[in-house]
């Protein structure tokens, strides 16, 4: 691997994707990081060994560039970088809302784009990053992308039309069941457990439950009907759900999700 890949805005999700790097077996001398503030550029030189450079070096430097700013900061980036972007740069979008076309319209001509929507399970290696590109780039620029984000968890290959929706599914996702988590806990601590052992329960049986979908190939249905007994404790609960509308209330977070991105990307606030 000797390519040089600089990834810009190095936060956590940016830090996770080094990190993911370096254990694949990317050479630390090979990656370059940009940081707002210097003590982060240092504190990441001496964790992972690569080499802190201004935005525009970067540009310059890198055969990659991985933009890992805030949306509302992208534009501000960019301006930055277009001077000293040469058009065969790949330049990978982290930022979740923006097309492709936004950085084809600031960058020179012909520059290759991919969008990537990850999402915080990088920081365990157990991302889900969906990748699309942009007019110019290649089948080679969506490999390259792919080998990189593959070192933090699973990538999947989608038309940019289809990646507001799965922000709203993958990118959004764990905090959704972080928020299902939440609610359990407080539900065990009703019942009458310590905060502490129902966390344990919920955990290991999120964990339990996540491992069977993968692994086994049966359905969801199938799998939720292999628990629920006629006249059981499962069944009262699933019935309690239905009452309440669950599935209805998630189908309808979800498509306000992918309102939301679709707004970010038409330059909506993003408060």
């Amino acid at each position: 691997m000797t390519q040089k890949v600089a990834v810009l805005g190095t936060g956590k999700i940016g830090e996770a994707l080094l990190s993911g790097m370096i254990r694949a077996g990317w050479a630390p001398g090979d990656l370059l990081v940009t940081a707002r503030r210097p003590e982060r550029a240092e504190e990441l030189r001496t964790r992972y060994g690569v080499t802190p450079v201004s935005n525009d070096k970067a540009a310059k430097t890198a055969d990659t560039l991985i933009l890992t700013v805030k949306p509302q900061d992208m534009a501000a980036l960019l301006d930055e970088l277009a001077p000293h972007t040469p058009a065969d740069r790949l330049v990978v979008s982290g930022a979740a809302g923006i097309p492709t076309s936004f950085f084809e319209e600031r960058l020179a001509p012909g520059t290759p784009v991919v969008r990537v929507m990850t999402n915080t399970p990088a920081l365990v290696d157990e991302a889900m990053s969906v990748i699309s590109a942009g007019t110019h780039a290649t089948p080679e620029h969506l490999a390259h992308a792919e080998e990189i984000f593959g070192a933090v968890g699973k990538t999947l290959r989608v038309p940019e039309t289809q990646q507001d929706a799965c922000t709203a599914l993958s990118g959004s996702g764990p905090a959704y069941f972080f928020y299902l988590v939440e609610a359990m806990t407080d539900a065990g601590i009703l019942l009458g457990l310590p905060r502490d052992k129902a966390h344990d329960l919920i955990v290991q049986s999120a964990i339990g439950a996540a491992t069977m979908l993968r692994d086994s190939g049966e359905h969801p249905v199938k799998l939720r009907e292999n628990v629920t007994s006629p006249a059981g404790t499962t069944i009262s609960a699933i019935r309690e759900l239905e009452n309440h509308g669950v599935r209805a209330a998630l189908i309808a977070a979800l498509e306000a999700a992918r309102d939301r991105s679709r707004a970010l990307a038409s330059g909506g606030s993003n408060s």
